[in-house]
């Protein structure tokens, strides 16, 4: 093993989390942690890990960044037919997790998945830029291409046909997750890290406190 890896180390100081100053309810707790890391101007705030399974039962993560937040759920949105599209067709759930690495913060989240309204899709895919929204026709996400060229030649190709309006692509669309756990971290000094678990127990959440 390289040395330098085994001997990273830092020590967890800026904050803690406490029961008694945690939100009872994981929504809003999550809010002013996420409120918080807009404030501090860090990069990407809205990034987020998905994890998904697909019917091999293998596990698969990437990148994706949230685009709305409300009692029901956490939504993103993407091409139907990538690889996370077709593994939420079998297994519709997943998990997801934002990593706020300056304020020493993970906030992961559990639940069931399923797509949004057509209506939702269609006034986000609008707002997007002009670039994006043919991007959304010109990439077939997650299948194997010949080369770069071939996703400009795409992008030349619809932005002839559909010019400055671009309609929302039948592939592409919104999913949300609808919580039943949450887990918010917040590192501490000598790895006696805080964690705090919210879970559904017959309608209502529990608040409970992990060991790091």
């Amino acid at each position: 093993m390289d040395r330098r890896l085994a001997d990273l180390r830092k020590s967890y100081e800026r904050a803690e989390l406490d029961e008694s100053a945690a939100d009872p309810q994981p929504l809003r707790q999550f809010q002013l942690w996420l409120q918080q890391a807009l404030e501090a101007e860090l990069p990407e705030p809205n990034a987020m890990t998905l994890a998904t399974v697909g019917a091999d039962g293998r596990p698969s993560t990437r990148i994706v960044l949230i685009k709305g937040c409300d009692e029901r759920g956490i939504v993103w949105y993407t091409n139907y037919d990538s690889r996370k599209g077709r593994e939420l067709a079998v297994h519709p759930a997943a998990a997801l997790q934002f990593h706020w690495v300056e304020l020493e913060r993970v906030v992961r989240i559990e639940g069931t998945v399923e797509k949004v309204s057509a209506d939702e899709s269609d006034a986000y895919f609008a707002s997007r830029p002009l670039d994006s929204r043919l991007g959304a026709w010109a990439s077939p996400q997650s299948q194997v291409i010949g080369s770069r060229a071939v996703l400009v030649a795409n992008a030349a190709r619809y932005a002839a046909q559909f010019a400055l309006s671009p309609p929302r692509p039948p592939h592409w669309g919104g999913y949300r997750l609808v919580p039943d756990a949450w887990e918010f971290w917040q590192g501490r000094k000598s790895r006696l890290h805080d964690r705090l678990r919210y879970r559904l127990d017959g309608g209502q959440w529990l608040r409970e406190r992990l060991a790091p």
